[in-house]
């Protein structure tokens, strides 16, 4: 499976997704019942299902450590193997999982992060903002993304890493910082991927994805243009509406082409 191949699976993820959530059909079922590689938007919907169920996956919390075993699980029994990287970064542990299917270098990576946010301090209501953020849109959604697809990339792809970071979403918060897995990930790797793409906060029903601003612009025309042929131009639209820091961005900092699929227009 070629480089745009894997492509074309992510310009397609967004609107199975919204299938799922908003427009889930008996076409659709036949054509999943049919067709055992195809994605399975109900499938990921499940996934972020069972997320949320395990409680907000906040670094150091049960639910974190919970969520740590049951994604190696599941990627295992898609046929692909684990790591735990471990690192520190401002004194916290952090703990990337990497999930591939044979030992050579990736070419492309593919990442979401799989921590939700310690307090949950833009509520609108005053009462709730030192709760912790369930994460079922930022976190559980990507997660689901990148597991579906590791159920259904076929077995003859290129290498590519599936890559679920830790300690994404707590910037602002006194003794943290954001984006703290992928920045150690990245000092981490000896070797230079061809693209680095990122799925986060894609689990919106009415989803609208425009273009990040800091992204690879290379890789931003080649998904962009994909999604067109495909026909998800309504979905993956063609302007510049956000500036993200994001987990593509460490990757952007070493020179790696790197870009983030985001939908930020939400309530």
């Amino acid at each position: 499976m070629t480089r745009k191949s894997i492509l074309v699976y992510l310009a397609g993820i967004g609107v199975l997704l919204v299938i799922t959530v908003a427009w889930y059909t008996a076409a659709f079922l036949n054509r999943t019942a049919t067709d055992s590689k195809a994605f399975n938007g109900q499938r990921a919907l499940q996934d972020v299902e069972t997320q949320v169920a395990f409680g907000s996956r906040t670094p150091g919390s049960e639910a974190h450590a919970r969520i740590l075993t049951w994604m190696q699980s599941e990627l295992q029994s898609a046929g692909w193997s684990t790591r735990i990287m471990k690192a520190q970064n401002l004194g916290h542990p952090i703990q990337n999982l990497v999930a591939y299917r044979d030992e050579a270098q990736p070419r492309i990576i593919l990442g979401a992060h799989y921590d939700s946010r310690l307090v949950a301090d833009e509520d609108p209501d005053p009462a709730r903002r030192s709760d912790p953020v369930p994460g079922a849109n930022d976190g559980a959604s990507g997660v689901a993304v990148l597991l579906e697809l590791a159920r259904s990339l076929p077995d003859e792809t290129e290498p590519v890493w599936l890559v679920f970071f830790d300690a994404e979403d707590n910037g602002r918060i006194p003794g943290w910082d954001w984006i703290l897995g992928s920045r150690v990930f990245a000092d981490q790797l000896d070797f230079a991927p061809e693209a680095v793409v990122i799925v986060d906060m894609v689990g919106d029903a009415e989803q609208e994805i425009y273009v990040e601003s800091n992204s690879d612009p290379g890789l931003v025309e080649e998904i962009w243009s994909i999604a067109e042929e495909l026909g998800y131009e309504n979905r993956f639209l063609p302007d510049t509406r956000h500036s993200m820091l994001d987990d593509h961005t460490p990757f952007l900092q070493k020179g790696i082409p790197a870009m983030v699929i985001i939908d930020f227009e939400y309530p």
